[in-house]
């Protein structure tokens, strides 16, 4: 595996000099998109709107419009702004996981010491380990700057990069109900159902990607020249209207299964 990104670590005035390496993959199937008519594969071109002539990746440039006019970016125009961190992802405080809201996270990627930083490397992560914090820090990549969290991972650390505040829409044009009142025995009996479906132990590797596998199905049967018919599906809807009794046919129903 090759990693998309080199360079270190800053806490505080020590350095660990590190690799970046994509911590996830795609499992879905590779499709294509094609012409309807004799299934020719489509493929995007670059497309000046002037002239509407394909342009070549050698004659493409980055620009800003600014005042109606283009400011044309070179690549040492990127490398201008705040070189260290195109090189360094710098920490900036230790905080309890806990204190940043899911949302906001979004990409985990693995971190590798490079030679000489080994050392450095296992000490902050048994650091993270005692304090039971993570690290917050920011770092650029691709011309953009990211922000993320360090955190160790059994006997590595991981790198989860998280999203901007300002990234996060505020939900208040959303239709959330504020007078509605839950009765105790309702709550109770949701609290009956929470507990009836929560395992000893939790494991996500029990929980795999059954539609990939599907669709699969039907490629390689379609390959074979077999018909295909669509399964019946239909959502099955509680007798009763009435919200405690659809919770108490749950929990029957979870305990006759």
């Amino acid at each position: 595996m090759n990693s998309i990104w080199s360079g270190s670590i800053g806490f505080g005035l020590v350095n660990i000099p590190v690799r970046l390496f994509s911590a996830t993959r795609d499992s879905a199937p590779d499709l294509d998109m094609l012409d309807k008519n004799g299934h020719a594969k489509i493929r995007y071109a670059r497309i000046n709107t002037d002239n509407g002539k394909e342009v070549p990746w050698e004659n493409i440039v980055k620009g800003y419009k600014y005042h109606d006019e283009y400011v044309v970016l070179s690549e040492e125009d990127f490398e201008k702004v705040s070189p260290e961190k195109s090189k360094r992802i710098e920490i900036n405080e230790f905080v309890k996981e806990a204190d940043i809201d899911t949302a906001y996270y979004e990409t985990p990627y693995y971190l590798e010491p490079m030679k000489g930083g080994e050392k450095a490397y296992v000490l902050l992560r048994e650091a993270l380990k005692q304090s039971g914090k993570v690290a917050v820090g920011v770092y650029i990549i691709r011309n953009k700057e990211n922000l993320c969290v360090l955190k160790p991972q059994e006997d590595m650390l991981l790198l989860l990069k998280i999203r901007f505040a300002e990234e996060i829409r505020d939900y208040g044009d959303q239709n959330i109900p504020e007078d509605i009142t839950v009765k105790p025995a309702e709550l109770k009996m949701a609290q009956a159902l929470i507990n009836q479906l929560t395992p000893k132990k939790f494991s996500l590797t029990k929980y795999k990607d059954t539609y990939d596998s599907e669709l699969m199905k039907i490629i390689e049967a379609k390959a074979k020249g077999r018909k295909i018919t669509k399964p019946k599906f239909k959502i099955i809807h509680s007798k009763s209207k009435d919200l405690m009794a659809q919770l108490k046919e749950s929990l029957e129903k979870k305990k006759a299964s």
